[in-house]
């Protein structure tokens, strides 16, 4: 496996980042990928945009939305996420939940966090949120990603994201603020982002060899992102089936 880490944070050119290097770059050793978006609403592949967020309030504050390849539900992002990517290939159509978490769980652990797995694609402190998993399977390739909640802004998240009142109370809560932590909050000594960012580096990918994009993987970025990252048809399109039939550039 190689280790791909990108230097930008806007959303739009990191999930074409995500995407051009499962379609191209991913070989039979795959990729691991640690990146960071500034303030976005980030929903899944099969869910209406306009359901799931706070209109008026990303207006007023300039956060954008965008749409992912997998699907589960939206979730919002800011410079306090550390979002995490593996891309491996699989023989059997499996999508590993665990398989692919266990690895940042365990880097967790070695920080001193007794974190959870739970459910089918959560990971806990204490028993509130610190992470949320989605995937996306084709062609014999799975693409894992998930978020890790270090230093977010949690009430903006919580104005960000329009949840219905049925699923929080299915889940015995009365906001998304409620359910959720920051991993910083339960550290035994403070760190910073950057620090965290190298902790979890060297505890995953330590024996990785490091890619690093020459200016044709740039170039072939910025395509997909104007083809698809940055236009309105993708990230509000009204119908997610027409969405699914046109996931191939």
């Amino acid at each position: 496996m190689r280790y791909l880490e990108s230097t930008s944070t806007d959303p739009a050119f990191n999930l074409a980042l995500e995407q051009y290097a499962f379609d191209t770059l991913s070989h039979d050793d795959g990729f691991f990928m640690l990146w960071r978006n500034r303030d976005c609403v980030v929903v899944g592949l099969n869910q209406n945009t306009e359901n799931e967020i706070n209109r008026e309030y990303l207006d007023a504050n300039g956060i954008m939305v965008i749409r992912r390849l997998s699907g589960g539900g939206a979730v919002f992002h800011d410079l306090g996420n550390l979002n995490f990517t593996f891309i491996t290939r699989t023989a059997d159509n499996a999508t590993g939940f665990e398989v692919s978490m266990r690895p940042v769980a365990d880097a967790l652990t070695g920080l001193g966090l007794a974190v959870e797995l739970i459910g089918r694609n959560d990971m806990t402190l204490g028993g509130m949120k610190i992470s949320g998993s989605a995937q996306y399977l084709r062609d014999g390739k799975l693409m894992h990603h998930g978020t890790l909640l270090f230093d977010t802004d949690l009430e903006k998240m919580n104005e960000a994201l329009n949840v219905s009142g049925e699923k929080l109370a299915s889940k015995g809560i009365k906001s998304v603020r409620a359910r959720v932590t920051n991993i910083r909050e339960h550290l035994r000594e403070d760190m910073t982002m950057d620090d965290f960012i190298t902790s979890m580096r060297n505890s995953i990918a330590a024996k990785m060899q490091v890619y690093t994009l020459n200016e044709h993987d740039l170039h072939a970025v910025v395509a997909i992102k104007r083809a698809r990252y940055d236009t309105g048809e993708w990230n509000y399109g009204k119908s997610p089936d027409d969405l699914v039939k046109q996931i191939r550039l």
